[in-house]
């Protein structure tokens, strides 16, 4: 292993080991706001801009996670349909509700927002719909980072119930390349799957002491195809990428 990739790993493992003692409250938090909208039969919606979008698509349909979760999946808000234009989807006001309208969120509902910046306007705006509705919001962002670039903006954490905060720097990347200035290896995404699978292996767990907890398994497991199928009738009518 090079200095480089040790210096990544090192990093990144060290940010995971502290997260297990500071997020140890908020993700309790976040694990009973979502355990309580499961016993209502209720969605967790998951959404992020850019490369936040990665979270949405982690728990979506996923062995061993949870059927009730809901990604909201728009192109022009991800990355494969032009990186440039959805950097500038996520700064326009006004774009994010009619998007949101299409889901069928419920008072009672949850939606989980990632945006590591924590300032721009598609999370915000989320966030507001979400609330006005009666849902709850659950926000993965780094206070560190909105901090530095609010500049007097609103950001993602002021509006959120519950608050994970990632502790990544401004920037994201964390590797400096020594002489240039420069640094590499982001980790946010890392960081945000993580904690995110922790919390629904969190609920996952509450739910199966009653045996009501609608997991995935893996396609290539036995019995797999019988039980995904019924999951997936059940929750197709709120999931529109089931």
């Amino acid at each position: 292993m090079t200095d480089i990739t040790d210096a990544y790993f090192s990093n990144l493992i060290g940010r995971l080991e502290e997260l297990k003692q500071t997020l140890a409250e908020p993700m309790a938090q976040a694990a009973a706001v979502i355990l309580d909208a499961a016993h209502g039969d209720k969605r967790v919606y998951v959404f992020g801009t850019g490369h936040s979008h990665m979270l949405a698509e982690e728990v979506h349909y996923r062995a061993g996670g949870l059927a009730f979760t809901v990604p909201v999946l728009v192109g022009s808000a991800m990355l494969h349909e032009g990186a440039v234009i959805s950097s500038v989807y996520e700064r326009t006001q006004g774009l994010v509700r009619p998007m949101l309208e299409r889901y069928g969120m419920q008072p009672g509902d949850v939606i989980i927002i990632a945006s590591n910046s924590g300032v721009n306007a598609a999370p915000i705006e989320a966030a507001d719909y979400a609330r006005e509705i009666g849902a709850k919001v659950i926000a993965i962002t780094s206070i560190a980072y909105s901090s530095a670039i609010a500049n007097g903006r609103r950001r993602l954490a002021d509006v959120a119930d519950v608050v994970l905060d990632n502790g990544l720097p401004p920037g994201d990347a964390v590797v400096d390349l020594e002489g240039t200035g420069l640094r590499v290896g982001p980790v946010s995404t890392a960081v945000g799957v993580t904690v995110i699978n922790a919390i629904f292996a969190e609920v996952a767990s509450e739910l199966s002491k009653s045996g009501d907890a609608p997991i995935y398994l893996s396609a290539n497991m036995p019995g797999a195809a019988e039980i995904n199928q019924k999951l997936v009738k059940k929750y197709r009518p709120r999931n529109p990428h089931l």
